[in-house]
């Protein structure tokens, strides 16, 4: 095998370990966001704001709502 043919597959390789990586981190959640706002709304059901929320913080917003709406 030539030196250059190692080396492209040694780099191919690095490229798709980090792709590999980064898909469910990433692309995955991206791709299917009305799976995460159900588990959301799902988890959240019971929870109030107010108990949870530590003072002088932000409460809890929508992270997919459009920002200025």
């Amino acid at each position: 095998m030539s030196n250059n043919t190692r080396i492209v597959l040694i780099f191919g390789g690095f490229v798709t370990a980090i792709a590999a990586a980064f898909y469910p981190i990433f692309f995955y959640p991206l791709v299917h966001k009305d799976e995460y706002r159900e588990a959301q709304k799902t988890n959240r059901a019971g929870i109030n704001q107010a108990d949870v929320q530590p003072v002088g913080l932000k409460v809890w917003s929508d992270p997919f709502k459009p920002a200025g709406k």
